[in-house]
């Protein structure tokens, strides 16, 4: 009989309390950035059209959640709750890696291209965290792993409107990101190296950077609206390109 209705999940931490500390400062660190960075950022967005702040509050919401829910987690005591804690902290970077294509989408990407990648991202976001909460946080981590890396990289079948519709600068940082959280999930799936769970930490760090990633594609996409008007999108700056 099982002793209450949690989810599935593994009761087998294999992280030390020095470990699990360092874990906690370190996305402590990043919740605090994140709070630091977030008004500035949305007083910013409010500036652009009202998609992009929607996306941009979004992205704000995904960011702080990832942050808190991953500090909560780690710095709770080594108990059952712990896993509800885990599910959150797992199924946070789905929802970060949806809310950081979002302000992409709803802004300078919009039409059928950013339409159709919204759809996508999102989607595969919610697939996401509805595994992990019907199947637990520690279970099918190849498809969780899979999921993480899929959605991350899914813009490079739009790669070509994303470097028309998107200033070199913001393609770079995005690029970056996608590098980073790439190499730093040796780290996350390697549990024997001590700290690794620490190092991959330092890998998603980056995120709080994203802040001045969307205030340089803000000013820039506000830049090109203004030079070709309202209805401006990626298919108008390619043929201007072109032409």
């Amino acid at each position: 009989m099982n002793i209450d209705h949690e989810p599935r999940v593994s009761l087998r931490w294999t992280q030390s309390t020095g470990e699990e500390l360092a874990n906690s400062i370190s996305h402590g660190i990043g919740f605090c950035a994140a709070l630091i960075g977030a008004p500035i950022l949305l007083l910013d967005a409010r500036r652009s059209n009202p998609g992009f702040f929607l996306g941009t509050v979004i992205f704000v919401i995904a960011m702080s959640v990832l942050y808190l829910g991953s500090t909560l987690y780690h710095a709770w005591p080594q108990r059952r709750g712990k896993s509800i804690l885990q599910i959150v902290d797992h199924s946070a970077i789905f929802l970060l890696i949806a809310g950081t294509y979002t302000p992409f989408t709803l802004g300078p990407l919009r039409g059928i291209w950013g339409s159709t990648m919204l759809a996508l991202v999102w989607a595969l976001a919610i697939f996401g965290v509805f595994l992990k909460i019907a199947r637990g946080a520690s279970r099918h981590p190849k498809l969780s792993m899979t999921l993480y890396l899929g959605t991350g990289w899914l813009a490079l079948i739009a790669a070509r409107p994303m470097t028309l519709a998107i200033p070199l600068p913001a393609v770079l940082w995005l690029v970056a990101g996608g590098i980073a959280y790439t190499a730093g999930v040796f780290f996350f799936a390697n549990q024997r190296l001590r700290y690794s769970h620490f190092i991959w930490h330092l890998f998603e760090l980056p995120f709080p950077r994203g802040s001045l990633l969307l205030r340089n594609l803000r000013a820039s996409w506000e830049s090109v609206r203004l030079s070709c008007g309202e209805a401006c999108d990626w298919t108008t700056r390619m043929d201007r390109r072109i032409n």
